[in-house]
């Protein structure tokens, strides 16, 4: 596997942005990120300089391939940023809500929740569902447990960068019962239009992009989407959103071949196959 392993820490660029269009939205503002001190790996990480601004003029559709601000729906609402202890750090990573017989269930990259160096689950994990510009509209949710599978943890294999997270309660409530969860979706196949949402580190705002996926290897979807960067990876790739019964399905999630890819245009996933099922259902027996 050739991993992208970033030991060093990028100083933070101040930069100014002016008010961006969004597709079907208003101008929403973009921050610089605040620095977490944690090292990356893939597209997760730390943020080095902004990028330019991928949002689209209100009056061009988003074509695809193209990043651009999404709105504030209830499908975006249970995607949200990774943090670590709290919000005072920048967030690293994305996760979303999956459907599980307990409720409290996230998706997102192994690579994201494991350290590789300590061979141990990262256990201050927190999820700022629909989070913007400081704005956590659920409050933080605290991570329990991490679940990732066994070959995973030993030698990082790319095929397996998925991981389960199982939440606490907040306020006596579970995650899926506030916001939904979207299905999985196993053994999909290569081809699949699919919509990605994820928080890039440099900014305090998600990005979208929806396109085509196409076949890497056996075990690997591959993605041409713009500004998926640092931050992004356990981003999901979602297919098929049925707004009547408010649900989608993961067919994958940002990680895998170079922990995502080591360009903000090209993306990968591990693809969901019968081990991916396996681990989902353990996942099921910890939440």
């Amino acid at each position: 596997m050739r991993s992208l392993v970033r030991n060093f820490i990028l100083p933070l660029t101040l930069v100014i942005v002016g008010a961006a269009a969004v597709v079907g939205d208003a101008a929403e503002e973009i921050h610089v990120a605040r620095s977490s001190g944690r090292s990356g790996f893939g597209k997760s990480g730390e943020p080095g300089q902004s990028p330019q601004d991928q949002d689209l003029p209100a009056t061009v559709r988003a074509e695809d391939g193209n990043a651009y601000t999404p709105r504030k729906t209830e499908e975006n609402a249970r995607i949200g940023a990774v943090f670590e202890k709290d919000d005072q750090g920048a967030h690293f990573c994305t996760a979303s809500v999956v459907q599980s017989p307990g409720r409290n269930m996230l998706i997102t990259a192994a690579h994201c929740a494991f350290d590789a160096d300590s061979g141990q689950p990262l256990n201050d994990l927190v999820f700022a569902a629909g989070y913007r510009n400081g704005d956590e509209p659920t409050g933080l949710w605290k991570v329990s447990k991490v679940v990732v599978d066994d070959r995973w943890a030993k030698s990082q294999d790319e095929d397996l960068d998925v991981a389960f997270l199982v939440l606490e309660q907040k306020d006596g409530k579970n995650i899926q019962n506030v916001l939904g969860g979207n299905t999985l979706g196993m053994n999909r196949g290569f081809d699949n239009k699919v919509k990605i949402t994820g928080y890039p580190t440099s900014r305090d705002t998600p990005i979208s992009c929806q396109n085509r996926t196409t076949k890497f290897s056996d075990t690997q979807l591959r993605i041409q989407c713009t500004g998926l960067e640092d931050g992004t990876s356990g981003s999901p790739w979602l297919a098929d959103y049925d707004p009547k019964s408010h649900t989608g399905t993961v067919i994958g999630v940002l990680g895998g071949h170079e922990g995502g890819g080591d360009q903000d245009d090209v993306s990968f996933a591990a693809y969901f196959d019968d081990d991916i099922a396996k681990l989902y259902r353990r996942a099921q027996d910890e939440d």
